[in-house]
Order: structure tokens, then C-alpha cells, then sequence
């Protein structure tokens, strides 16, 4: 599937079609005829060849050069196809983000050329098990000893973790500071003292695990931001990337969309096709709609920040936000839909009903996204 880019073409450019035309060729040859595992251990196999693949077929170009628009293409033909092949192109640009945008030479040239040739897997681990919206609260500790930094501590809903190659780490340098003292390192998998902790397994298969750091040690040059400025990295990070994950919720609300279309056509009910009843065709266009207006807000924020706006808080936010809890809706309504058959776990809409639900969580729940547009909105 091609995205959709006639109802945000006023925010694309020539080369945006580009790689709406690559991620639809790439979903035809890698994703069509196979559909994501049903277990977590198929899904860790699975991931770890999608990132081989993406990166053959030339789909991290837009990461390397921070292209948000063309990002979230990608990830919206791939969320319509596989929810597990969108998370690990999401990774790959979230765990090299902090390395690109930070000043540090060494990581750069050690990590991003494998990393944009699939050749190297991300994780970005800032979560902990008491510290998920009060980043202040990350108890992970980061200590200079003699040419070494030394980690102590845990990492909990980390993507990615026991399959990444490398993680983006953020620990506090200085406890005393809260949010303030939190530093990023680069701490390669195979770094002494790092260890894989176990699965946290969601209901749909997506690599997820802790972390733990019991006294893990790494070179000074993997200190990616200066001591303390940890969060203004992340923060950085998360504010560009945040709108494409209403990207791939509008992905996955395309699919259940179309799945719902062409089976309220098919479908006959009391003699005439479902499609025909005045109460379907209500629930389609509310469905249509709010996925038209998803897309808009997503692509109103990344073409702002493509543009060079210095800040996207509030666009993101409302892209987030909005974009996620309406693919919610839209998959809940194809399933609605579908009656039985659109809850059989094998069923491509009681698939994405599993998927999606994540959205609304992960890189700032849609409660703190509204808190951020509050925020902003009453700050004008």
C-alpha cells in the first residue's frame, strides 16, 4: 500500500513521493505475504531481519538526513502492513537521532554508517520501572572512574532490548538534580556489565525487555551530550520524531479502514450488502473523516519542523495525540464491523486492535500530550 499522499500533498515535495513509492514496493516484496509472529521469540527473529532488510532497500536515507516528512511515509506504509516492521524502523531512527544530533565525532563514525545500512540495531533506553512520564525520577547512575563511566541501575519497556546492537542510555550524573543531572551515553550490547534482564511481552508481539546495568563500564567518548545536558538531548530527540508516531497510527487506521470497506461491500446481511445500511455508512465516513484530519495535524508538524521551525511542541503534541486515540477509534470500529470474525486473533483487524493500542502510551501518553497543548496554548 502507497500512502495516501493526495490529502497532504500541500506539505510534501517531489522526493516525498519518492518514498511513498519505496515503502509501498517494499511492503509488496517483504511484508504482504508475511504477516507479524505470534510469539515474542518469532517477533525477535522477525525484527532483526527487518532491519537488515530496510536498510538493503535504502529506507533509512530519510533518517540520515532527518527528513521527518518522508519518515513518516515510511512509517505509515509500513504500520499498514506490519505494526512489528514500523517499530523497528521507528528505533532505527530514534536510537541514532541523540547520536546525530549530538557533537560527538567518535559515535558518529563508529555507529551511524552500520546503523544506516541495517547492518546495526537501536534501542533508546530512558524508561525505567518508576520512571516513565517523571524522567526526574531515573534512578540509573552514571559515575566517571578514571578513564571509564560507570552504570548502575535498570531499564524497563525498552524496544529492542536483548536484540539491539548498541543503546542510547540516559543516567543521572548528578542524583541532586533531578531531571536536570541526567547525561546520554552510547552503550554498545556487548558493553562489561550490561545484561538482557527478560521479555516483558506485550499482547502483540513486539521485542520489549529491561536492561540491567550492574556497574557496566564504557569509554569517556561515549558520553554523547556534556554532563547534565542528558535531557535536552532527549527532549530534542522525541520532539521531532513524536508526530511520526501519529504516522503510524494513521497506518494502521488506513489498514483497518480498508479492511472494513471491502468487507461492508462483500458482505450481506437481511439481503443487501452491509455497505447499503444508512447506520454503516455513518460509521465509515466518522472513520474516513478522523483519519483525514489525523493526517493532516501529522503532516502540518513535520512540514513545519522540515521547514526549520525551531520548536513543534504543540503541533506534535496535537498530532500525537489526536492521530493516536482516532486510529484507536477507527480500528475499534472495524472490528465493530466485522462482528465475530473481527475478533479471531488471526484476524488482520484483531491485529492491529493489539497494535495499536501501544500508540497511546509510549513517547508521551495523549494525558501528558494534552497537558503539553494546555500548557502551550494558555501560555499564549
Amino acid at each position: 500500500m502507497r500512502p495516501d499522499i493526495d490529502t497532504v500533498a500541500a506539505f510534501l515535495e517531489s522526493l516525498h513521493i519518492d518514498a511513498a513509492a519505496a515503502v509501498a514496493s517494499f511492503g509488496r516484496e517483504h511484508l504482504a505475504t508475511h504477516p507479524d509472529p505470534d510469539t515474542d521469540d518469532a517477533a525477535r527473529v522477525r525484527a532483526r531481519e527487518l532491519v537488515r532488510l530496510m536498510g538493503s532497500a535504502g529506507l533509512y536515507d530519510p533518517i540520515t538526513r532527518i527528513d521527518l516528512r518522508a519518515i513518516s511515509l515510511i512509517r505509515e506504509g509500513l504500520a499498514w502492513h506490519s505494526p512489528l516492521a514500523d517499530e523497528v524502523y521507528a528505533l532505527q531512527a530514534l536510537g541514532s537521532l541523540p547520536i546525530r544530533l549530538s557533537h560527538n565525532k567518535a559515535m558518529k563514525a563508529r555507529w551511524l554508517p552500520a546503523i544506516d545500512r541495517g547492518e546495526a540495531m537501536c534501542g533508546f533506553a530512558m524508561t525505567e520501572p518508576d520512571a516513565g512520564s517523571d524522567v526526574g525520577a531515573i534512578t540509573t547512575t552514571a559515575a566517571r572512574h578514571g578513564d571509564l563511566w560507570v552504570l548502575d541501575g535498570r531499564k524497563a519497556w525498552i524496544s529492542n532490548a536483548g536484540i539491539a546492537d548498541v543503546y542510547v542510555v540516559f543516567a543521572a550524573t548528578n542524583a541532586t538534580q533531578g531531571a536536570g543531572g541526567l547525561s546520554a551515553f552510547v552503550v554498545p550490547a556487548d558493553a562489561p556489565g550490561l545484561s538482557f534482564a527478560g521479555a516483558q511481552v506485550l499482547s502483540a508481539p513486539h521485542p520489549l525487555g529491561e536492561l540491567e546495568f550492574e556497574r557496566c563500564r564504557i569509554p569517556l567518548d561515549h558520553l554523547l551530550s556534556e554532563p547534565g545536558r542528558g535531557l535536552g538531548l532527549g527532549l530534542a530527540t522525541l520532539d521531532r520524531l513524536r508526530a511520526t508516531v501519529g504516522a503510524a497510527a494513521c497506518g494502521m487506521a488506513a489498514r483497518a479502514l480498508d479492511e472494513a470497506v471491502a468487507h461492508v461491500k462483500a458482505r450481506k446481511q437481511f439481503g443487501r450488502a452491509l455497505s447499503e445500511f444508512q447506520l454503516t455508512q455513518d460509521r465509515i465516513a466518522v472513520m474516513a473523516t478522523e483519519l483525514a484530519a489525523a493526517r493532516l495535524l501529522v503532516y502540518r508538524a513535520v512540514w513545519a519542523k522540515d521547514r526549520g521551525a525551531d520548536r513543534v511542541t504543540l503541533e506534535s503534541a496535537m498530532a500525537k495525540s489526536f492521530a493516536t486515540e482516532a486510529a484507536q477509534r477507527i480500528v475499534d470500529g472495524a472490528v465493530q464491523l466485522f462482528g465475530g470474525r473481527g475478533v479471531l486473533a488471526s484476524h488482520p483487524v484483531d491485529r492491529l486492535y493489539r497494535a495499536v493500542r501501544s500508540l497511546r502510551i509510549y513517547e508521551g501518553t495523549t494525558e501528558i500530550q494534552r497537558l503539553i497543548i494546555a500548557r502551550e496554548v494558555l501560555g499564549k
